[in-house]
């Protein structure tokens, strides 16, 4: 189960090479999706926002898995990691998931709450709205 030093420190060059060639093809990659290092050669912004976000979550597997010793720890403990996680990275696209939304419909929640109540419909037990009729 033990290894030796050499063997560690041989292992960790490798990862940090690695990470350091991620890094620079992330930033070389962001600078021609954007259209900086070809002028007029650019990449839809969705490709370019993947690409980085896939190489991001590939980068973050690297550290834990290697740095933070997760490869040698226990299954459950590994899971009990990695399902909170999972949680909040749901929780972060349901929330914009649901943001976008109210964005979208903002214009129709102003025009409801801009309408008048018709007040002799009101008296007869009718709410009515420019094209609705509620009865009460």
């Amino acid at each position: 189960m033990g290894h030796s030093y050499e063997d560690s420190k041989k292992k960790v060059l490798r990862i940090i090479i690695i990470l350091g060639i991620m890094t620079i093809s992330e930033v070389i990659f962001a600078l021609y999706g954007k259209g900086h290092l070809i002028e007029g050669v650019s990449l839809p912004g969705y490709i370019v926002s993947l690409v980085m976000i896939l190489m991001s979550i590939a980068k973050a597997y690297l550290i834990v898995y290697e740095f933070m010793h997760m490869k040698y720890e226990v299954p459950g403990l590994v899971k009990s990691v990695l399902l909170p996680t999972l949680l909040l990275v749901w929780a972060i696209v349901a929330f914009f998931w649901e943001g976008s939304d109210w964005k979208k419909r903002r214009n129709l929640i102003s025009d409801k709450n801009s309408q008048t109540i018709n007040q002799d419909a009101k008296q007869e037990g009718y709410l009515m709205l420019e094209r609705e009729t509620y009865q009460l």
